[in-house]
């Protein structure tokens, strides 16, 4: 089963409070909380807190958009410890992490190798409260490509350590197929938005690109949230319009 829901921080400026209100007013089901706005490291009675107030409004804790980089504790000066804390008191089943902070093709293997090594050593630590570990698929880290994201998922340590997915800007929907069968295995949860060029556009404009990646997924054992990951000129009134859409989509 898909579930949807949003980001919150597609909406940095918003209150915890106000970001409830409008996941509950659209629709959707659930709320992944931001580790540098909304949920801040560490803060373990803040996290208490929106965890109370997403459940009293009905809603679920999708997952802690934790915003950790992987073996850069010390570069960024935040410990997976902090990290696991507000988890912990937020409820979140998963954990999303960024794998490092460089390119895969400009990454030495002994990064790659220490990249595998600190991800087991943290999901060996979240698996102890029965939280996942998942990868964001992005950019300029070593998820940056399906072959890369792959070694390190075939490589895994613990098997708690999955992968978000989202279609790279640029990719055709037939290489977005692909990369779905591929990481299928690992597959945590899905960010939905649409882009056509460099412009970020309303999802709505994205359904068809959108339905099959869509059934695809639906298709994969175990549930999983499928959530808006931020809105075109960041508006409240466009995020109503995506809800709309993420439930054509998804089919709740």
């Amino acid at each position: 089963m898909i579930k949807t829901g949003l980001v919150s921080v597609s909406f940095r400026k918003f209150s915890p409070e106000k970001i409830i209100e409008m996941v509950k007013n659209a629709g959707l089901c659930a709320i992944e909380w931001g580790g540098d706005v909304h949920v801040p490291h560490g803060d373990v009675e803040l996290a208490r807190k929106v965890k109370e107030m997403t459940k009293e409004a009905g809603l679920e804790v999708a997952s802690y958009g934790s915003y950790y980089r992987v073996g850069c504790e010390e570069k960024y000066n935040l410990t997976f410890d902090k990290v696991l804390q507000s988890a912990v008191a937020l409820e979140a089943p998963v954990i999303r992490v960024w794998a490092g902070d460089t390119a895969s093709d400009k990454t030495e293997e002994a990064v790659r190798e220490n990249m595998i090594s600190e991800t087991g050593r943290i999901a060996k630590a979240a698996a102890e409260y029965g939280i996942d570990i998942a990868y964001e698929y992005h950019a300029n880290t070593l998820t940056d490509t399906i072959d890369s994201a792959m070694d390190l998922l075939d490589r895994r340590l613990e098997k708690n350590i999955l992968s978000y997915w989202q279609p790279p800007i640029g990719s055709t929907q037939e290489e977005q197929l692909d990369m779905l069968d591929r990481i299928a295995p690992y597959l945590s949860n899905i960010h939905v938005y649409y882009w056509e060029g460099r412009e970020r556009m309303a999802l709505e404009a994205g359904i068809k690109n959108w339905i099959p990646l869509a059934q695809k997924i639906a298709s994969l054992p175990k549930g999983r949230y499928a959530m808006i990951e931020f809105v075109r000129n960041d508006t409240e009134e466009q995020f109503y319009e995506d809800a709309k859409a993420l439930k054509k989509i998804f089919g709740s």
